[in-house]
């Protein structure tokens, strides 16, 4: 091993370290490796760009954009509508159906947030028994086409840029159909015994923590508890008092109130109301009485620039015209201080929102809403159909390869854009400029690995471990290293990653690349197990008030029946030494 491959192993494990951690972003990480490469030397300027402007991340680009129109279309919404009826059995099915369908030809999380406040407020049964089936049929979805899921993509680009040909449409389908069947059934038949049913938590969505702190001057100092029927709020309960530093629980009735106390209340945040009796209390140097309506509840999108930063820190009303008067992260509510919290993805916040909230340019790029709140404009039906016999028409003429999809795609955008459909101002806000960095990024990475010689190290190492073994045998570390690696990290990281030891050892071994790339894409997306493997999974986690080990529970048999049946059917699907 020379120098540079010591260099470019040593920078691997960093990146891995970094993102497993997951306090520095994806983006952050892998654009900071790609300009350290440039810099000693390891690309040429000439590839660098190149990797930032490949026709496999252009098409994402501009699905990215399309994106924009679909989402405002009000078909996904009156579809999910009528999803949930009949039989919890029957209601699954269609859920998990339709949500694949759509999500082999849409963005998947544009799919679930369409349907998770649906699935979240509906009443006839508990949304823990249905979100992770969502989520999961994301996924199962995102096998099933070329444009299925970003990292289909970036592999899609990985694979023309090593000499192969490029990947079709629905060359994808041969293994995801009985992917996708079979994990429908699985979760199906798994159902009755490992989706919790948090009946009693679905039905108080709205129970959160309040914190309301004393003002001087309040009539409340100087008073206790019971005298200033602080015990006596229907629908709140005075649980523990802050004071500097100091956590006061339980609250007994005799307990003295101070300035600068603040008031932890346990209860139904659309009872805020309540507060607007007592002079003096503050939620975030708001007054309660300016802050009681207009209550909305959203999740922290996973790329938010909210994420790991404070309430405060973020001067959120400002930002949003909106303040914070709850957070539930899962099953928990959080208390204490709630705006020295640092926020996760996932994380549920209800806002009491001013008259600016829904106007914000920002809201798209940091949450996702479940209730409340004036929807964002939409198109009415008859131009959502014309959206959708857009789309579908640029799909199929691409799988017909009668126009090429970045062509097609691109007249697309220019089309919804001369009648007024989206706008320039709404492309702007949703470009996907993150995703540019990571994939851009990634396929740096594969290109180091590949011309420092790295990857054809690590594939000859592995075809020594497995000398006079069947082929089989190295598809299957390959899929279960990705596999691993994708539950650890993000799958466009993971994908990255071991791509060129995927191509290096297929050649090594003289054998087709093709079923060692199929094993990466559907081992990238095989992430059931964790709720923060894949961004959908974040988005169902707090609606569903779920815990980690519920993930867990149903996770690992889905990812067994996944995983058997990538690995049976694709040797024959894709075949080592193809006729």
């Amino acid at each position: 091993m020379n120098l540079e491959q010591i260099a470019v192993l040593i920078s691997l494990i960093g990146l891995i370290a970094v993102l497993i951690h997951g306090r520095i972003q994806t983006g952050m990480a892998f654009s900071v490796l790609a300009l350290g490469y440039y810099a000693t030397g390891m690309i040429s300027l000439n590839d660098l760009l190149t990797s930032y402007a490949d026709p496999s991340l252009a098409v994402l680009v501009l699905l990215m954009l399309v994106s924009v129109a679909l989402e405002k279309t009000i078909l996904l919404e009156q579809i999910g509508a009528k999803l949930l009826s009949g039989s919890y059995f029957a209601a699954l099915f269609r859920l998990m159906s339709v949500t694949s369908i759509f999500s082999g030809f849409l963005n998947n999380t544009a799919v679930v947030a369409s349907l998770l406040g649906i699935i979240s407020q509906n009443k006839r049964f508990a949304p823990s028994r249905l979100l992770i089936p969502l989520s999961y049929a994301a996924l199962f979805g995102g096998v099933l086409t070329l444009i299925g899921t970003s990292t289909n993509l970036m592999i899609n680009g990985f694979a023309e840029r090593a000499g192969m040909a490029p990947l079709g449409l629905f060359s994808f389908a041969l293994v995801g159909v009985p992917v996708m069947i079979v994990g429908i059934i699985t979760v199906m038949l798994l159902s009755r015994w490992l989706l919790p049913e948090h009946q009693g938590e679905a039905t108080k969505a709205g129970s959160y923590f309040l914190e309301a702190q004393v003002e001087a001057g309040s009539s409340l100092i100087g008073k206790s508890v019971l005298d200033n029927q602080l015990r006596s709020l229907d629908g709140l309960f005075l649980v523990e008092i802050l004071r500097g530093t100091h956590l006061i629980s339980p609250v007994e009735p005799g307990e003295i109130i101070e300035a600068d106390d603040v008031l932890i209340f346990a209860g139904e945040v659309d009872r805020i109301y309540l507060l607007n009796r007592f002079d003096g209390l503050s939620l975030f140097e708001a007054p309660v009485n300016i802050l009681q309506s207009n209550l909305v509840e959203v999740v922290v999108v996973a790329d938010s620039m909210l994420v790991d930063r404070t309430i405060r820190e973020v001067n959120f009303r400002a930002l949003f015209d909106a303040a914070v008067v709850g957070i539930r992260r899962g099953e928990r509510r959080l208390s204490g201080k709630i705006g020295t919290i640092p926020l996760k993805a996932g994380d549920s916040l209800t806002l009491a929102v001013g008259p600016d909230f829904d106007s914000r340019r920002n809201l798209d790029r940091n949450f996702y809403l479940l209730k409340g709140g004036s929807r964002k404009a939409r198109l009415n039906l008859t131009q959502s159909y014309a959206v959708f016999t857009g789309f579908i028409g640029v799909i199929i003429l691409a799988a017909v390869n009668a126009v090429p999809l970045f062509m097609g795609l691109g007249f697309f955008i220019v089309g919804l854009l001369a009648v007024k459909f989206i706008s320039v101002s709404e492309l702007r806000r949703r470009f996907p400029f993150e995703l540019l960095l990571v994939i851009g990024s990634a396929l740096v990475l594969s290109h180091v690995m590949t011309s420092s010689g790295l990857a054809e190290l690590a594939a000859n190492a592995l075809h020594l471990v497995l000398q006079g073994q069947p082929a089989l045998y190295a598809l299957i570390a390959i899929y279960l290293t990705t596999l691993v690696l994708t539950e650890l990290m993000s799958n466009n990281a993971a994908a990255a990653m071991v791509f060129p030891i995927a191509f290096s050892l297929a050649q090594s071994m003289c054998v087709s690349p093709l079923p060692f790339v199929m094993a990466l894409v559907f081992g990238a997306s095989a992430s059931f197990i964790t709720p923060f493997g894949y961004q959908t999974h974040l988005m169902v986690y707090t609606p569903g008030r779920y815990r980690f080990m519920d993930f867990v529970r149903i996770g690992v048999p889905v990812s067994m029946a996944y995983s058997a049946t990538v690995l049976t059917v694709l040797p024959f699907a894709f075949p080592f030494h193809p006729q």
